[in-house]
C-alpha cells in the first residue's frame, strides 16, 4: 500500500538533521536538477552534464546558446534569491519581491522577434521585471488558443493574488501543500509577465514549500506532458475567463492539487531514498536510480570516479570482459547522460553516487 504524502514528511521529519556531508550533497543534486528541469521545461538546451559544470563548477563545456548558459546562471541566482526570502517567515510576500525575481531571472530587458504565420516579421521587448503590456496566450496541445490575463486587468489581479496568500498563510486553514498548488494555479492563469512565467511559478511553489519547512521540489522535464495536462484538466473545470482562474477555489482545482501532491510525495521520497539508501552500487542521475541490466555499470562509474584518466584496456582487464563489451558499456552511458569525455581523455561522472 502506498504511503500517504503526510507519511512520506513525517518519515523525511525523522531523518532530521541531516549529516553536512548529506545536506551539501543534496543541496548539489538540487542545484542542478531544479535548474536543469525547470528552465529545459522553457526550451533550454543545455545539457544535465553542461548544467552541473555550469553551475557547480564554473565552467562551459560544449555547444550551446549564449543566452541558455546566461539564462541557467540567472536561475541559479534567483533560487538563492527565493530561499533568502522564503527564511523570512515574519515578512509577508510582496508584489515587489515577485518583480525583483521577475527582473533577476531575465536580468534585462530584450527584444524577441517572431514571424507570423503570413510571414512577415515582427518584433517586441520583453520587460525585466515589469507587469506584461501586451496581450499573452498559448496554443494548448489540443490547437486551442488559451488566453491569460489581460496587461489592463494584471495589476489588479496580482494585488489579490498576493494578498489572498498572505491572509491564507496566516489563516492556516489550507496545508502548506495545497497552499502552493492553489497559488500555482492562479497565478499562471494570470500570467503577469511577458516571459519567464513557469519559471517564476515554480520558483514560487519552492518558496511557499521552503517558508513552511517542506523540501522543495523539482517539476521533472520529462513529466512535462503531465504537468501541462493537470493544468488543462482544471481549466476545463475551472472555466476559460482568467479572472476566474485567477480566482479558482481549492475544491476547483482537484486535477492540479492531485498531481501536485503525487509530485511533492515523490521528490520527498527521491530525498528520503538519496540520503538512506548508501550503496556503492545506488547511482542516481535527475531524480532516479540508475537501473541497468549489466552489474558492470556501477563498477564503471566508480573506476571512472577513482580514476578519470582510466583507460579501456584497464577497464577491460579491471571488469574481466572483453574490449568490445566495455566500449558498449561505456557509449551507453555516454548516450544516457551519465558520463562524459574531455579533449584530454579525461572522464567526466555526471552520475551520482552518495557513498
Amino acid at each position: 500500500m502506498a504511503m500517504t504524502l503526510d507519511a512520506i514528511y513525517n518519515k523525511w521529519l525523522s531523518l532530521q538533521p541531516l549529516t553536512d556531508a548529506e545536506q551539501k550533497m543534496l543541496s548539489k543534486r538540487f542545484t542542478v536538477e531544479y535548474n536543469y528541469n525547470s528552465n529545459h521545461l522553457e526550451g533550454n538546451t543545455l545539457t544535465y552534464g553542461q548544467t552541473e559544470l555550469l553551475l557547480l563548477f564554473g565552467k562551459v563545456s560544449g555547444e550551446g546558446h549564449l543566452k541558455d548558459f546566461n539564462d541557467m546562471k540567472a536561475s541559479e541566482v534567483s533560487v538563492k534569491m527565493m530561499q533568502e526570502e522564503a527564511s523570512n517567515t515574519k515578512e509577508p510576500l510582496t508584489q515587489n519581491f515577485i518583480r525583483t525575481l521577475h527582473h533577476t531571472l531575465l536580468r534585462e530587458d530584450y527584444t524577441e522577434y517572431r514571424t507570423l504565420p503570413n510571414g512577415v516579421q515582427t518584433s517586441f521587448v520583453i520587460h525585466a521585471g515589469q507587469y506584461k503590456t501586451r496581450p499573452n496566450s498559448v496554443i494548448t496541445r489540443y490547437g486551442d488558443r488559451f488566453e491569460y490575463a489581460s496587461p489592463e486587468e494584471t495589476p489588479a489581479l496580482m494585488s489579490d493574488l498576493v494578498d489572498w496568500y498572505n491572509r491564507e498563510e496566516e489563516k492556516g486553514v489550507l496545508t502548506p501543500v495545497e497552499l502552493a498548488a492553489l497559488f500555482h494555479y492562479r497565478y499562471i492563469r494570470i500570467h503577469p509577465f511577458e516571459d519567464g512565467n513557469g519559471r517564476i511559478a515554480r520558483l514560487l511553489v519552492n518558496y511557499i514549500l521552503s517558508r513552511h519547512n517542506w523540501p522543495m521540489i523539482v517539476v521533472r522535464s520529462r513529466k512535462k506532458q503531465e504537468y501541462l495536462e493537470a493544468l488543462h484538466q482544471t481549466d476545463i473545470i475551472v472555466g476559460a475567463v482568467p479572472s476566474v482562474g485567477a480566482h479558482a477555489t481549492i475544491k476547483q482545482i482537484g486535477s492540479f492539487l492531485r498531481y501536485f501532491e503525487k509530485l511533492v510525495a515523490k521528490e520527498i521520497q527521491t530525498n528520503i531514498d538519496f540520503v538512506t539508501r548508501k550503496d556503492e552500487d545506488v547511482w542516481w542521475y535527475d531524480g532516479e536510480i540508475i537501473t541497468t541490466k549489466s552489474k558492470n555499470t556501477a563498477r564503471i562509474l566508480r573506476m571512472m570516479r577513482e580514476d578519470p584518466y582510466i583507460t579501456y584496456a584497464d577497464l577491460t582487464t579491471s571488469l574481466g570482459i572483453n574490449t568490445s563489451a566495455v566500449q558498449k558499456l561505456v557509449k551507453r552511458l555516454v548516450e544516457r547522460g551519465y558520463i562524459t569525455r574531455h579533449g584530454n581523455g579525461c572522464w567526466r561522472v555526471i552520475a551520482t553516487c552518495i557513498v
